[in-house]
């Protein structure tokens, strides 16, 4: 699949007011700073698409694109640091989980991981609570670019034997940058099998 088309269709803070269910939804999400809206210009070849920031905490709402006019790409909130208020913090919390939870079309979630960093324990936690909720997710491995291969392949190999003090089966991931491209066919091809074997009724 080539994603040709990208329309920004809504934002907003509460997933009541989301678009009608009626395409296949995915969501990204991440610890804040983790290149969430490079990696989502790069996959859509759009380079205004969401907006990029320097500062931690810059995507504060629910945004939904939709892609070829096939299905919905979201663009959710980083957890973690931001230097936003406490309070800011919770209810960003509060209204991802009820995304998360109760959008009955999101047919996977995409969980965004520094390759720079050792496992994070926020990252590990929210996977451990996908796991429980049964929250279907894939995660993507971004910065890639910024690592020698053998750098690269000893991250990933620590990362996924921490996963499996936890999984008894490994989530899918994939290895990504939004400056080389690396990742975006695969992504696009994955989403569209999905959708294939999975059409909404």
């Amino acid at each position: 699949m080539k994603i040709t088309a990208a329309e920004f269709i809504i934002s907003n803070t509460d997933y009541k007011q989301c678009p009608k269910p009626d395409m296949p939804e995915y969501a990204f999400i991440g610890r804040s700073n983790v290149g969430k809206s490079s990696l989502i210009n790069m996959l859509t070849n759009n380079s205004k698409l969401a907006k990029v920031s320097g500062r931690p905490g810059k995507t504060q709402l629910i945004n939904h694109f939709k892609i070829n006019n096939t299905w919905y790409l979201v663009d959710l909130p980083g957890y973690g640091y931001a230097k936003v208020p406490k309070t800011e913090r919770y209810k960003w919390q509060k209204f991802i989980q009820q995304y998360v939870l109760n959008r009955e079309n999101l047919y996977c979630l995409f969980v965004l991981i520094d390759s720079r960093l050792e496992p994070q324990k926020i990252d590990l936690e929210f996977m451990e609570w996908l796991g429980e909720e049964q929250v279907p997710f894939t995660i993507l491995f971004t910065k890639t670019d910024k690592l020698t291969k053998n750098q690269l392949h000893s991250n990933i190999a620590v990362y996924t034997k921490k996963l499996k003090d936890v999984w008894e089966e490994l989530p899918p991931y994939f290895l990504t940058s939004a400056k080389t491209n690396l990742g975006r066919d695969e992504i696009a091809s994955y989403i569209h099998e999905i959708n294939i074997e999975n059409p909404i009724k």
